[in-house]
């Protein structure tokens, strides 16, 4: 069996399901899910990262969420980051796979390294929207948790709907 941990900041979209759950066709797949929301750190980042793609209402609009909220699949309505872990875990199962998660907290790349220790993980799989000023300067999830978690992690951009 495969282990992999998910790390996510949404609810994961179909596609998306899609995805991940096809990376080991061949074999039996178990799943470890950090959730972490987009919260108050690195919020010049993901400003900038708005405003580099066009999007000047997202930039503003991500002001008004508070931290441990995520914004549903459609933009529109924020949601608790444990509705959003929920609701994954459900869609991994769905797909056939095994699944638990828990919520990143403070600091998620602590949770990230511990929760490869712990469950012997096989790999990391970061699935987020684009963050491109965050994966310039190696600030992103994916880059900080390659020197530290001692396993491969693979990078994926997240699907919007």
């Amino acid at each position: 069996m495969v282990t992999t941990v998910l790390m996510i900041e949404k609810a994961i979209a179909p596609a998306d399901v899609d995805l991940v759950t096809t990376l080991h066709e061949d074999e039996r797949q178990s799943f470890v899910v950090l959730m972490q929301p987009r919260g108050d750190q690195d919020q010049l980042l993901r400003a900038l990262d708005d405003v580099a793609v066009g999007q000047l209402a997202g930039a503003v609009h991500e002001a008004d969420l508070t931290e441990g909220t995520t914004v549903e699949e459609d933009g529109e309505e924020p949601t608790t980051a444990q509705h959003a872990l929920d609701l994954t875990l459900r869609a991994l199962r769905a797909a056939g796979t095994e699944a638990v998660g828990r919520l990143a907290g403070d600091k998620p790349l602590d949770a990230l390294t511990a929760v490869v220790r712990e469950t012997n993980a096989d790999e990391v799989v970061v699935l987020t929207a684009p963050h491109y000023v965050e994966e310039l300067f190696h600030r992103d999830w994916a880059s900080r948790a390659r020197h530290k978690v001692g396993v491969p992690v693979l990078r994926l951009f997240a699907h919007t709907a």
